[in-house]
This record gives C-alpha cells, structure tokens and sequence, in this order.
C-alpha cells in the first residue's frame, strides 16, 4: 500500500494536497481503493460548490458497494478531474493521475491539523 509522505489524510480515507496557489488536490487513498474494489464510477458536486468540512461531495461506485466522499477541509470546488470519464484512472493511480477535485481550502493550518502519514500508517495498520 502506498501512503506518500508529502500528503494529509482523513480518518475517511481521503488525501489532500495543499498546491503553492492556495488551492487543493482531493482524492482517495490506495487504502480505499484496494478496500472498495474495482473503481467503476465517480460522482462529484459541481464546480462552484461551498462545502464544510466532513460534507458529503460526491460517491465513488465500485463493484461491490457505493461510498461517500467526505471533504477533508472546508473550501469551495474549483474543478473536477476530467481524467474521470473514466474511473479506471482512480484504480491505477489514486495519487496522481486519479485526482478526484481540486478546491480552494478556507484554511491552510485545516489541512495541517489532518493525519501525517505516520498517524495514516497506524490508522490502517501499514
């Protein structure tokens, strides 16, 4: 399982990844993925979206069940991967390719209150 050391995570299973524009990359963790299955379909909030943190911003759909994407900050959506036409890309490359949104965060110090990989690490036994 990889857990990149330069990301934050929730206790959801979501990564986020402060940009140097103040602005962020969301996605799910490889964690997630391998525990979902076979990605087959994503669902996202639009662009424009105000969301708090913890609210609901879209569902991914695997083989085996639906979940809920939780936003691991407060922030407003500022676009939506388009890479996601096809799901496949959250399957082969959750960290980089398989961005799910990115946002612009209403605080930076939220995104360092999240889990460091250590704390991920220990959370999901890796």
């Amino acid at each position: 399982m990889t857990i990149p050391e330069d990301l934050r995570y929730t206790k959801d299973h979501e990564w986020i990844k402060l940009l140097e524009d103040g602005t962020a990359l969301v996605g799910i963790t490889d964690f997630a993925q391998h525990e979902l299955g076979d990605i087959v379909f994503v669902e996202l909030k639009p662009s424009g979206t105000v969301l708090k943190q913890h609210e609901v911003f879209g569902t991914v759909e695997a083989v085996k069940t639906v979940a809920d994407l939780f936003a691991p900050v407060a922030g407003e959506l500022l676009e939506v991967n388009p890479g996601l036409e096809s799901a496949e890309i959250v399957n082969q490359d959750p960290y980089n390719e398989g961005w799910l949104v990115k946002m612009k965060v209403e605080s930076a110090e939220a995104v360092l209150a999240l889990l460091d990989a250590d704390a991920y690490r220990q959370l999901t036994g890796e």
